[in-house]
């Protein structure tokens, strides 16, 4: 893993309150330059088959399971779990060993019933850790309804996808159509460190799956996390991006998740640090990278001090922040933005969440005359975005307003600065139905 810290200020005044941002970039190590079998990989899916499902959403869904069968190997675990008031383990996770009868069983799959998506969530995650072994597992949860059966609290959920995560299985989830509740969802991805998929069409549906396989399949590196030790004489620090984050004392621990060969990440970190009385080099404080490789399956750490020179306020007075961090922080800025104006939405509260959307087209209004420009396309896109969402809003498109902001927002701020992997359909993500197009991930 290659990690580079940048700072917004290299000094700081002395006896001064301040802030100071600093921007992390980390860099996946390489596919093995060896050829050779890969080590094996275990997806599981969760798939709604509930009635709302029939039709267009759950054909392509199949479709797109059965290309997935082909595109994984023999050795390789796979198991299906379907639910709707019922949960059937319709392919116990195992070695793909009987492609054919596999698909033929995805194949055989019916609508039908209500929708209790704790059941079938709880019941796949236990089929992935059956099989998981020392590599942990992938489970992509898809559904297109409001759970109305079983647990439907986000949090109790996202606490459930958490304490998996823990027991090295990720937690993706693809939320399909207009109907399907993004609260829930989202709470399961971001607790289970995986994505947050949004697919309003069976075709993108389709690609997002073959995606998500191509990034599974190129892993290079998994169980990354990030550890900050703060220094005594700082205050307290904030990671700007929406990462799951326990602290303690004086520590944070940010989950990072997996990261595909040659992957890039940006993590933005804002340090609070009260009036240092002495002068000279401080250091904030020390931050602890660790993952493990793959194949492998080698643990890694790499620690980063990280330090600022307290000088006299005349000498402080001349600093010029680096705008490259400072745009960076307008950039996951505009996302918290999102994040919120979808809470607002899903709660029917629009002149709320249009209220969040114009100060955020206004940040980034202010933020592009600055903009070092290599990132001028980056706030061009929140541009077109932000200018999407309050057409939608406007129009009283909410449930797809509140669906694209969420799982937009999630995505570019957990794995911000990130390519997709390439997918079998060569789609494009763009908002459906938009005035201006652009891109649902960075």
């Amino acid at each position: 893993m290659h990690i580079t810290a940048h700072l917004d200020v290299d000094v700081v005044a002395v006896e001064t309150e301040d802030q100071l941002s600093v921007l992390i970039e980390l860099t996946a190590p390489p596919a093995p330059a060896a050829a050779g079998p890969r080590p094996p990989s275990t997806l599981q899916v969760v798939l709604d088959r509930s009635g709302s499902m029939s039709g267009a959403r759950l054909e392509g869904a199949k479709t797109a399971l059965i290309s997935l069968v082909d595109r994984l190997d023999p050795q390789d675990n796979f198991g299906l779990v379907a639910f709707d008031d019922r949960v059937e383990v319709t392919v116990p996770a195992g070695k793909l060993t009987d492609k054919l009868a596999v698909k033929r069983a995805i194949a055989e799959l019916q609508a039908r019933g209500n929708t209790d998506l704790s059941a079938g969530y709880l019941r796949g995650l236990q089929e992935a850790k059956r099989v998981a072994g020392a590599g942990g597992a992938r489970l992509l949860l898809v559904s297109d309804g409001h759970a109305n059966a079983g647990v439907t609290d986000p949090a109790a959920l996202g606490g459930v996808a958490a304490k998996a995560y823990a027991d090295k299985v990720t937690s993706t989830t693809l939320g399909f159509g207009l109907g399907y509740d993004e609260r829930l969802l989202s709470a399961i991805a971001r607790g289970g460190v995986g994505n947050e998929l949004f697919a309003e069409e069976a075709d993108t549906a389709s690609a997002l799956i073959a995606g998500e396989v191509e990034g599974l399949l190129s892993q290079t590196a998994q169980a990354a996390s990030l550890q900050i030790t703060l220094s005594p004489q700082v205050r307290a620090v904030r990671i700007v991006n929406d990462l799951p984050v326990t602290a303690t004392g004086n520590t944070v621990l940010a989950e990072l998740g997996g990261f595909y060969a040659d992957e890039t990440r940006k993590l933005l970190l804002v340090f609070d640090i009260p009036a240092i009385a002495a002068l000279g080099l401080a250091q904030v404080a020390t931050c602890e990278f660790t993952w493990v490789e793959l194949p492998s399956l080698t643990q890694h750490t790499v620690t980063v001090p990280l330090h600022v020179n307290v000088v006299p306020g005349d000498q402080a007075a001349g600093r010029v922040p680096d705008p490259v961090v400072r745009t960076e922080l307008v950039y996951l800025q505009v996302q918290e933005a999102k994040r919120l104006a979808s809470r607002h939405l899903s709660a029917g509260a629009s002149d709320a969440a249009l209220a969040e959307i114009r100060r955020a087209q206004g940040a980034v209004t202010d933020a592009l005359a600055a903009a070092p420009p290599n990132l001028r396309a980056d706030l061009d896109e929140e541009v077109s975005s932000l200018n999407y969402l309050a057409q939608q809003t406007e129009q009283g498109m909410i449930a797809r307003a509140a669906k694209y902001s969420s799982s937009d927002s999630s995505y570019k701020s957990r794995s911000r600065g990130r390519t997709l992997p390439p997918t079998t359909g060569g789609y494009t993500n763009e908002p459906p139905n938009a005035a201006p197009p652009t891109s649902g991930r960075s």
